[in-house]
């Protein structure tokens, strides 16, 4: 077998295939078999009658048909193995030449990817915000792991802004029920404005067993953006009562013996974080610099298609939050048409950088090993609330896990990427992000000397480690004879 191709576009090439036709006596003998074993001859058993008779009873170009559809998808596979062509569109495929005992000759026509021309990244220079950890920062994580640790107490007065409340909703339309608005018994934090509108302003006031109508709109179902009657009953109050941010709550809530140790540990966790949150900047001002300046065509078949299937996404996700495509359109304040052109720009700029990592990739012959593609296996299953295990065996059945190596090489590609351009912070400081690790912490965070009391501080955490079990435990047994919200 021989192949050969023909540019007819930067985006579509011609494969042309050519077989000999004493290649193609195996697939006519194979053809013969199969046809045999389905047609009944009297003194033959089935799959035994010889070629002449079946020639006979369903003639020759049958069996030809039959060998030639059997044959074709290896001939195309071992073409593009040969050719190293990388399709993007199913192939129109066309029998040029098919005469009974003569070479054979298949031509196929097939979208491919363009030829990408990478700029010098080194001359890409991008500004990110500055990572400035301040004080409120720091005391906006120790609110949240206070409020973890919170107690909260069932009190006799009105709800005020804060307060914890169990309430119970009822929604109804010219006076009739709404059978899948009616909720008993949920909990629902004053101020947080995380439900309904209209329901802060509702509840404030109101004492256990006391309830009040208002009118909002449903954010879902069939009457979604539709106003409607609501009743809310609230059952019970509950304030919320933090405890002191101490050297004992330090014991109790961490692994650090005062609030200064704890403290300190926050802001270095914070810190890793804003780093973290710099690097992604910088990744989307280092890659939307390299699209500006990439020319590439792209096959209107390929965006077509992606067009497509993220249209189908998007509709399927407003079906199950209750929603129309227009009622989306207008809380976007889009029309139709800008729906479409915002979506037919975001699959170009996405398949053009699909091909623009996959180039550097292939230069670079970036691989991936069984740690990395674990590491990301789990990040994908932690993501979507998944069991890694069944996330991972549902990977395997449907053969996505080509798919997670390709997300796991184009992501070193682009990090090989956003490395080699200069990434500044807006007070001029060079961000060296060769050098940041995946939690948040540069290679050369530690000197030699911390490096080497890092285990010794781990021992002596080890060893007040029972201690503060047994405060927490002791905590915990308090806490549980005041109420909290469930």
């Amino acid at each position: 077998m021989k192949s050969t191709t023909e540019t007819l576009s930067p985006t579509r090439v011609k494969l042309t295939i050519q077989v000999p036709f004493e290649e193609f006596k195996a697939s006519l003998d194979a053809a013969y078999k199969t046809i045999g074993s389905q047609i009944t001859i009297p003194g033959f058993r089935k799959g035994k009658v010889p070629a002449a008779i079946v020639d006979q009873r369903v003639g020759r170009s049958a069996v030809l048909d039959e060998a030639i559809n059997s044959a074709l998808p290896n001939w195309y596979g071992q073409a593009l193995e040969e050719t190293k062509i990388q399709p993007l569109s199913q192939p129109e495929i066309d029998l040029a030449k098919f005469v009974d005992g003569e070479d054979i000759e298949v031509t196929a026509e097939i979208d491919v990817r363009p030829e990408i021309t990478l700029p010098d990244v080194s001359k890409i220079e991008v500004t990110v915000e500055d990572s400035v950890v301040t004080d409120e920062d720091i005391d906006e994580q120790l609110a949240a792991l206070r409020e973890r640790f919170a107690t909260f107490n069932e009190v006799d007065r009105a709800a005020a802004d804060g307060d914890f409340v169990t309430i119970d909703l009822s929604a109804s339309k010219d006076g009739e029920k709404i059978e899948a608005a009616q909720a008993e018994g949920m909990p629902y934090q004053i101020g947080k404005a995380t439900m309904l509108e209209g329901l802060d302003e509702a509840v404030t006031g109101l004492k256990a067993g006391e309830s009040k109508t208002f009118t909002t709109q449903l954010v879902g179902g069939e009457l979604a953006g539709e106003d409607v009657e609501v009743d809310v009953k609230v059952t019970d109050v509950k304030e919320q009562e933090l405890p002191e941010l101490d050297d004992e709550f330090a014991q109790t809530a961490s692994e650090f013996d005062t609030v200064e140790e704890l403290r300190a540990d926050v802001a270095e966790r914070v810190t890793r974080g804003k780093r973290i949150e710099q690097a992604g900047e910088a990744r989307d001002a280092v890659l939307e610099q390299i699209l500006d300046q990439v020319d590439a065509p792209l096959p209107d078949s390929a965006v077509g298609d992606e067009v497509a299937a993220r249209r189908e996404q998007i509709q399927q996700q407003l079906s199950y939050s209750g929603l129309t495509f227009e009622q989306y359109l207008e809380s976007e304040k889009q029309t139709i048409d800008e729906f479409d052109a915002d979506l037919d720009k975001r699959v170009r700029d996405s398949l053009i950088a699909q091909f623009v990592l996959d180039a550097v990739a292939s230069a670079e012959e970036i691989a991936v090993d069984d740690n990395e593609l674990t590491q990301h296996i789990m990040r994908r299953a932690q993501q979507s609330g998944q069991d890694p295990q069944a996330y991972i065996q549902h990977a395997m059945e449907h053969n996505h896990v080509p798919e997670l190596m390709g997300e796991v090489v184009r992501g070193k590609a682009l990090a090989s990427l956003v490395e080699a351009a200069k990434v500044v912070d807006k007070s001029g400081n060079v961000i060296e992000l060769a050098k940041l690790q995946a939690d948040g912490s540069y290679l050369d965070d530690a000197t030699p000397d911390e490096a080497e009391e890092k285990p010794a501080k781990k021992a002596a955490t080890k060893k007040t480690a029972a201690k503060k079990t047994a405060k927490a435990a002791v905590k915990k047994a308090e806490a549980k004879s005041t109420a909290t919200p469930e």
